[in-house]
């Protein structure tokens, strides 16, 4: 298989090639935060990037993982939300106290649902509740670690490590880095997005009795929450080692972003740059419509097919981001492993349409199949052989 490419010269890229003879440059931002990163979900473009493959600890931020593996299983229904989890005393005695951090007030021997453990990871960033769900899922934490990291294999997190369920410091076997974060946290919400609406953006919870009987109410430290038209998520995290960190998420007429920042020296620092960058990544970007949903883009190249091509298609509108008020300079070319080997299915993923543009980031947008195309039969491959071999 050969990767192939070409320049486009259809009207609606032609157009925007030719809107204006000049380049553009990325919008300027700076924050005090070591790492950053900032991703346009919308069309796949990173925004920012700073020190975005050093690994790091994540601290809290690993609670991410645990909660995404636990929405696979609930989504897959080998987990049910009203399942209830029994809180071992050995697991409770571990995590509570001023030296457990935080903690969402568990008691020993006491039943909890998965949903109600969720809530307590998400909101109230309790490491007991991460153990906890952990047990319940696998029996022990370190079972449940080993599927942390099958998912993070298979989200192609390359530069991310889990050693624990909830990020606590265990000597560098936990780490990740910020562009692994924003991974994670675009596969939770593209997958499983009934799920993220219903536990991320809740604002508290309450759970868990003072010693004088009062219900314990804890708010949700996300930054953006309240702050951000349009926030939903995700998590915060701090320790010592690892500063005070954010991955967030925001949706605004359509957009989403996803954001990282790590590293920050302060609880208030934390949430001064977060909202900035955020709302820095929606006021000084802008995102344009390339090509609209269902229109024939160009063909492809097929081998052993019942057809000698395939037409390849925009399974949805196909944005780019651009600098707020700028039109640049675009080109634009497909890209894919080919000629693509037949039998393809109408909608399958066979291509992306890569724009460059100088100054700013490269943006990949995929292409889709226009129709099914069967495999050659036998007399079909047998001639396909022949050309080969024969050049004709």
């Amino acid at each position: 298989m050969t990767n192939l490419s070409r320049l486009l010269t259809f009207p609606t890229v032609a157009a925007a090639l030719l809107a204006i003879p000049s380049q553009a440059a990325a919008p300027a931002f700076d924050t005090p935060a070591p790492i950053a990163f900032m991703e346009d979900l919308s069309s796949g473009a990173v925004l920012y990037a700073k020190d975005a493959d050093k690994r790091m600890p994540p601290a809290s931020l690993a609670k991410m993982m645990t909660v995404y593996v636990a929405f696979s299983l609930v989504q897959s229904g080998q987990l049910k939300l009203d399942q209830m989890i029994d809180v071992r005393p050995e697991t409770w005695k571990q995590w509570h106290g001023p030296a457990a951090g935080s903690t969402m007030f568990l008691s020993p021997g006491e039943k909890v649902s998965v949903a109600n453990l969720l809530y307590g990871i998400i909101t109230l960033s309790g490491n007991d509740a991460c153990v906890v769900l952990a047990e319940g899922i696998s029996g022990t934490e370190p079972a449940f670690v080993t599927q942390m990291n099958a998912a993070r294999d298979r989200l192609g997190m390359t530069g991310s490590n889990f050693g624990t369920s909830n990020g606590w410091p265990d000597a560098g076997v936990t780490y990740v880095t910020a562009r692994d974060l924003a991974k994670l946290a675009t596969a939770t919400i593209q997958q499983y997005p009934k799920l993220y609406k219903q536990f991320y953006s809740r604002p508290d919870f309450t759970w868990g009795k003072t010693m004088g009987g009062a219900a314990i109410k804890q708010d949700n430290r996300d930054p953006l929450l309240g702050r951000v038209a349009g926030a939903d998520g995700l998590k915060t995290g701090h320790t010592e080692e690892a500063g005070f960190g954010f991955t967030g998420s925001a949706e605004q007429n359509g957009r989403r972003l996803v954001m990282v920042l790590a590293g920050l020296s302060g609880f208030n620092q934390r949430i001064d740059e977060s909202v900035k960058f955020m709302n820095w990544g929606f006021r000084a970007w802008q995102q344009k419509t390339l090509v609209a949903k269902g229109r024939h883009v160009d063909d492809a190249a097929v081998q052993l097919g019942g057809s000698n091509h395939v037409g390849l298609t925009a399974a949805q509108d196909l944005k780019v981001t651009l600098p707020a008020g700028a039109v640049p300079v675009m080109q634009s070319k497909i890209v894919y492993d080919g000629p693509i080997k037949a039998p393809i299915a109408a909608g399958q993923h066979v291509a992306d349409l890569v724009i460059d543009s100088p100054g700013l980031p490269e943006q990949t947008l995929p292409l889709v199949a226009e129709r099914d195309v069967a495999a050659a039969g036998f007399f079909g491959r047998a001639w396909a052989g022949m050309t080969s071999l024969f050049g004709g």
